[in-house]
């Protein structure tokens, strides 16, 4: 006798999950990454005014990621400044929720002396591959090896909605006292 009925029943659910959990790689509709006047020419946002608080800087194009975050880490080091990639997409409603929560200022007096060198998933897939940052869901969250090459502390995805933010500190936290 076949016994199929639960996984007839289990297959909504899994569905619900897979739903209610973070982005999955695939955009429903790709899109080119938007210019931000805020940028360098070395494709970093330039620091703000205190050395305290949150720091989100996008990752140079073209170059090698390894080594750009092997330099990002040991600049922002120099500074007592904690570096953790952050791969996302503009597609990614988590994503969304925790870039708009950092550029406020929301997270600095929990991340007083984070940096984040920001990714996008669908301009960087390759380049990040080739350096070890590949996940299932995102937002990714790596802290670098000295190298520059992704680590094995990391933690990806995260919930829709507004408790995205709420979702991802806790873990973020976690992540930086490994």
């Amino acid at each position: 006798m076949l016994r199929t009925a639960p996984l007839v029943l289990a297959a909504p659910l899994v569905a619900f999950l897979a739903l209610s959990t973070g982005c999955s790689r695939q955009p429903p509709e790709p899109s080119p990454p938007e210019a931000s006047s805020a940028q360098t020419a070395s494709g970093t946002a330039p620091a703000t005014p205190s050395n305290r608080g949150v720091r989100v800087s996008a990752a140079s194009a073209g170059a090698d990621a390894a080594k750009i975050i092997r330099e990002a880490r040991e600049r922002e080091a120099a500074e007592g400044r904690s570096l953790v990639v952050y791969v996302g997409a503009t597609w990614c409603e988590p994503c969304q929720h925790f870039h708009e929560a950092a550029k406020k200022g929301e997270l600095d007096s929990d991340f007083p002396n984070l940096s984040l060198l920001e990714f996008d998933l669908d301009v960087d897939r390759d380049r990040l591959a080739a350096a070890g940052y590949t996940s299932e869901m995102i937002p990714l969250f790596v802290l670098p090896n000295d190298d520059g090459r992704a680590s094995s502390k990391r933690f990806e995805g995260s919930i829709k909605g507004k408790g995205a933010v709420r979702n991802i500190a806790p873990r973020l936290r976690s992540l930086l006292a490994k």
